[in-house]
C-alpha cells in the first residue's frame, strides 16, 4: 500500500513538471489576419460635363465667352464673329422698327387728341396727313410685331449660343477610341430554299468594330 501511494505521488509529481515545462506560444495575430485589400476605387470624374457648365456659365455670363474659354480657334473665333454680327443686325433692326413704331403712333395720337378738341382729324402740315387713320393704324401694329419678333429673335440667340458653347465642351472629351473600325466586304446573302434549290444573291456586309 505504501508503495501504491509511493508511485501515485511520483506519476502526479512528473505529470506537473512536465506540464509546466511546455513553453508558452503567443498567437501571432500578422499570421492570421489576411492582408487587407483596398476596394475602394477612385470616384469617376465627368470632364465633359464640368466643362459644360462652366461653358454655359460663361455664355450666360457674356455671350461669346462661352466658345472662346473652350479654346481660342478660327472655327471658334468665326461662330463670336457671326453671333455678334447677328446681335448687332437685330439691334440696328430694333431701332429701325422702333423709331416707325412711335411716328405712326404719335400721328395717331394727335388725330385722336384733335378730334377731342374739336379740331380737324387730320392736320395739313404733317408728313402723314396723305395716309387715311386706318391705314396708320395697320402701320403701327406691323412696326410693333416686328419688335416682338425681334426681342424673341434677341433671346432665342442668346440661348442657342449658351447651348452651343456646352455642346463644344462636351465634345472636347468625347472619345470613341482607336479601335472604333469599319469594314466593308462583300458577301452572300441566303434568300430560302426554294424547291430544294437555294438561291444566293450578291450583297455587301458591313462590319463595325468598337
Amino acid at each position: 500500500m505504501p508503495k501504491i501511494l509511493l508511485l501515485s505521488a511520483l506519476f502526479c509529481c512528473a505529470f506537473f513538471t512536465v506540464k509546466a515545462q511546455q513553453p508558452y506560444l503567443k498567437k501571432d495575430t500578422t499570421l492570421s489576419k489576411s492582408p487587407q485589400i483596398d476596394t475602394i476605387k477612385p470616384a469617376y470624374v465627368n470632364k465633359g460635363r464640368i466643362a459644360g457648365r462652366k461653358a454655359v456659365f460663361r455664355a450666360l455670363v457674356a455671350p461669346g465667352w462661352g466658345q472662346l474659354g473652350n479654346g481660342i480657334t478660327v472655327y471658334r473665333l468665326v461662330k463670336v464673329g457671326a453671333l455678334y454680327t447677328g446681335a448687332t443686325l437685330l439691334t440696328l433692326s430694333y431701332m429701325s422698327n422702333n423709331k416707325q413704331y412711335h411716328r405712326y403712333l404719335t400721328e395717331l395720337q394727335n388725330r385722336e387728341f384733335n378730334l377731342e378738341q374739336g379740331k380737324p382729324e387730320i392736320d395739313p402740315n404733317s408728313e402723314l396727313a396723305r395716309y387715311p387713320t386706318a391705314q396708320l393704324t395697320v402701320a403701327k401694329d406691323t412696326y410693333r410685331r416686328n419688335k416682338e419678333v425681334i426681342i424673341f429673335s434677341f433671346v432665342a440667340l442668346y440661348a442657342v449660343q449658351a447651348i452651343e458653347a456646352y455642346v463644344d465642351a462636351r465634345l472636347m472629351y468625347f472619345d470613341v477610341g482607336d479601335d472604333l473600325a469599319i469594314r466593308f466586304s462583300p458577301t452572300l446573302i441566303n434568300n430560302g430554299a426554294v424547291y430544294s434549290y437555294s438561291p444566293y444573291t450578291p450583297g455587301l456586309k458591313v462590319s463595325f468594330r468598337f
